[in-house]
């Protein structure tokens, strides 16, 4: 199912990716292949179906319909095709569906969904994977549950940790997961995160860093050595679909580490604002970016707002991303209560 909004993306992303490498050297430009895919998954919270943006052609969009009616968190595995996303209601549960590239044909399918499990916890945030190995945040509980992918395909809980701060959004970097201490500007680091934590316990975050210039952040986004971190702004009131914004941090890990450094073990460390990028105001139509995505080989960021406008999927380009301040998204797409994201390109 098509229509004029989604034919941005095509504008945005075709003319971003044809001149794309694909090569882990970048020594030179790979062709496109006839069954190349560059693919947006992104979720909501109004009626939990997933919504999947073929970018490479025409923007088509395809609308998996699932028996979630609300979710937050969603991975999709090129390799084993197959879609994982995690529904909070009516059930908090692990959802999964193999056979995905079989549905992409453009137009409203149902999607059978193979397998689920319920979480161990009630309110999931986001999935974070690793491998054979997915990870849920959980903000009720403030927790981490750390499933097992089996070889036939089931999903199986392995352990539970549980932190002493508010968490939303997280990411592995390598083997270390990055997590949002919601309600803050801060991130936390756990260095070797699965292999450190394989039983139920209480745990602490190896550091914790502050982005100075943001409010409250609650989505991360990495690859290649930049991070993206969305600010939701004000929570409630007056401005808070409108407030909020976003920040490109480059060579991340190494701000990260020498903000941890300097401020010393046990002690919240700070990345100036002056080696961020930041992107926000009434222009950019950022107003509670809850999740992110990016693309470091277009230098590409796109942003899922649940808020403003009823609920957006937003892109920005790489000149917008470099240059930061009040500018224009260069897709604008509606989307209600939109949650979360994964960008995927084979």
């Amino acid at each position: 199912m098509k229509n004029l909004k989604t034919l941005l993306f095509g504008a945005l992303v075709i003319g971003s990716f044809t001149a794309c490498s694909d090569d882990d050297d970048n020594s030179g430009d790979i062709p496109q292949t006839a069954d190349s895919r560059t693919e947006l998954y992104a979720t909501n919270n109004s009626n939990g179906d997933v919504t999947v943006y073929d970018l490479e052609n025409n923007a088509s969009f395809t609308t998996i319909t699932t028996t979630s009616l609300g979710a937050e968190g969603v991975y999709y595995d090129g390799n084993g095709d197959f879609l994982v996303q995690a529904s909070r209601t009516p059930t908090a549960q692990l959802q999964t569906a193999t056979d995905v590239s079989l549905a992409l044909s453009g137009g409203s399918v149902t999607l059978s969904v193979n397998g689920q499990v319920n979480l161990a916890t009630t309110s999931p945030r986001d999935i974070a994977v690793s491998g054979n190995f997915y990870v849920v945040s959980d903000s009720d509980s403030d927790s981490f549950s750390i499933y097992t992918r089996d070889a036939d395909g089931s999903l199986s809980l392995r352990n539970t940790v549980e932190v002493d701060f508010d968490v939303w959004g997280i990411e592995f970097v390598g083997t270390d997961l990055y997590a949002v201490v919601d309600t803050t500007n801060e991130v936390a680091l756990f260095s070797n995160f699965l292999a450190s934590n394989t039983v139920d316990a209480s745990i602490s975050a190896t550091s914790r860093v502050a982005f100075e210039g943001i409010v409250r952040t609650h989505g991360l986004a990495y690859d290649g050595s930049t991070m993206i971190l969305t600010d939701i702004g004000a929570a409630s009131g007056e401005g808070a679909d409108t407030d909020g914004g976003f920040h490109v941090v480059t060579n991340f890990t190494s701000k990260f580490n020498a903000a941890a450094s300097t401020a010393g073990e046990g002690v919240t460390g700070t990345v100036a604002v002056t080696d961020q990028t930041r992107i926000s105001g009434a222009a950019t139509n950022l107003g509670n970016p809850v999740a992110a995505e990016y693309d470091a080989e277009s230098n590409t960021v796109f942003i899922a707002d649940a808020n403003n406008g009823g609920g957006r999927v937003l892109a920005f380009a790489s000149t917008d991303v470099v240059a930061g301040g009040n500018v224009a998204p260069t897709v604008n797409n509606s989307l209600s209560a939109a949650s979360s994201l994964y960008f995927y390109k084979n």
